[in-house]
């Protein structure tokens, strides 16, 4: 199963009250703030209040969850990507990873390397649909056991288990000879940085994604982890089961 860890959050600290005092009138220089919302969310309201400068007098009656909701509502996602996350998926596959790395803007990456990591050990991720049949099954083990004991003996052959005997770019070539047999099924490590905009992207363009079990997977996951850091932020976003006991996210109107 796919695993999230989070690392990082935003922090919202104090240094907003001495920009109001500095660029507001008295009158105007405080900001009703919710109690209950998260650092993320109070970043998000600030961002976007900035814009009008909408703070004291001018400030609307809106809770937080209310304010956020409303950016949401009108298509304000810009404001969405002050807040950012910063976390590292486990229990992946190569080949969810290459479709995860095709989200670009708002994201960043860095992945477990095959040119510099013994591969002989890493685990694989099968595949759920392959319960429907045992002898798919069993293609499917026998397939991953060829390609681990063809790793395994060309990284034997090729001596990369003798350390300083061969130059550093040396064993990344040989390392590279050696994972061209391994299959997308192999797992993965990947660490993610990607703001609220993005995320928000990611999940109603991938979670409900029927055909794409490991995406729905994940998304799940991810929204299970990121939304009590930000419960506004991620409202709109609901996880059923169509069917095949597997979650698939969407989103629904606020």
């Amino acid at each position: 199963m796919p695993e999230v860890t989070l690392l990082a959050r935003p922090v919202f600290g104090e240094a907003h009250r001495t920009f109001l005092r500095a660029h507001l009138p008295p009158e105007d220089a405080h900001w009703r703030e919710d109690s209950s919302a998260t650092d993320a969310e109070r970043l998000i309201e600030f961002a976007g209040r900035v814009c009008y400068l909408s703070f004291g007098r001018q400030q609307s009656p809106r809770s937080n969850a209310e304010y956020i909701a409303n950016l949401i509502r009108r298509g304000h996602d810009s404001v969405l990507e002050h807040a950012a996350w910063t976390f590292v998926l486990a229990g992946v596959s190569r080949a969810f990873t290459h479709q995860l790395v095709r989200h670009r803007v708002g994201f960043s990456y860095s992945q477990l390397s095959q040119q510099y990591h013994d591969e002989r050990t890493t685990p694989f991720v099968r595949p759920p649909e392959l319960d429907r049949s045992a002898r798919a099954a069993a293609a499917w083990d026998a397939a991953m056991a060829a390609s681990r004991a063809a790793y395994t003996t060309i990284a034997d052959e090729l001596g990369l288990d003798e350390p300083g005997r061969l130059p550093a770019e040396t064993r990344r070539a040989l390392r590279s000879a050696a994972r061209s047999v391994l299959p997308n099924a192999q797992e993965s490590i990947v660490v993610v940085t990607a703001n609220a905009r993005s995320i928000r992207h990611f999940l109603k363009l991938r979670g409900g994604i029927e055909g794409d079990p490991e995406m729905r997977l994940v998304a799940a996951a991810l929204l299970d982890t990121l939304r009590p850091e930000a419960p506004a932020l991620f409202a709109d976003f609901v996880v059923s089961d169509p069917g095949d006991n597997m979650p698939l996210v969407s989103q629904v109107s606020l």
